[in-house]
C-alpha cells in the first residue's frame, strides 16, 4: 500500500501538468512575433492616417472659423461707416433745422427760446 501512494500522487501531479500545458493546437493559435509586428504596423498606419485627417479637419474648421470672422468684422464695419453717415447726415439735418426756425423767428419776430 505504501508504494502505491507515491504512484497516485505522481500520476495525479503528471495529469495536473499535463492539463496546464499547452497543446499543438494552442500553439497555433497564438500569433507569432511577425504577427504581432505586422498588427502593430497596421496600428501605426491606422493611427497615422486618422491623425492627419484630424489635422485636415482642423485646419478646414480654421479656414472656416477665420472666413466667418472676417466676414463678421467686414460687416460691423460697414454698419459703423453707415452709422457714422446716418449721424453726421441727420446732424446736417438738424443744423438746417434749427438754422430755418431761426429765420422762421426772426421773420415772425419771435424772441429765440431761453436755454
Amino acid at each position: 500500500m505504501v508504494a502505491d501512494e507515491p504512484d497516485n500522487l505522481v500520476l495525479r501531479m503528471l495529469r495536473e501538468m499535463r492539463e496546464q500545458m499547452a497543446t499543438k493546437a494552442d500553439l497555433a493559435g497564438m500569433a507569432s512575433k511577425s504577427d504581432l509586428a505586422a498588427l502593430e504596423e497596421r496600428l501605426e498606419r491606422s493611427t497615422d492616417s486618422k491623425i492627419n485627417s484630424l489635422r485636415a479637419d482642423l485646419a478646414s474648421d480654421l479656414l472656416l472659423m477665420r472666413k466667418d470672422l472676417s466676414d463678421q468684422i467686414v460687416g460691423l464695419r460697414r454698419a459703423v461707416v453707415e452709422y457714422h453717415s446716418s449721424a453726421v447726415g441727420h446732424g446736417i439735418l438738424i443744423s438746417e433745422l434749427e438754422e430755418r426756425v431761426r429765420r422762421v423767428e426772426q421773420h415772425l419776430n419771435l424772441p429765440p427760446l431761453a436755454h
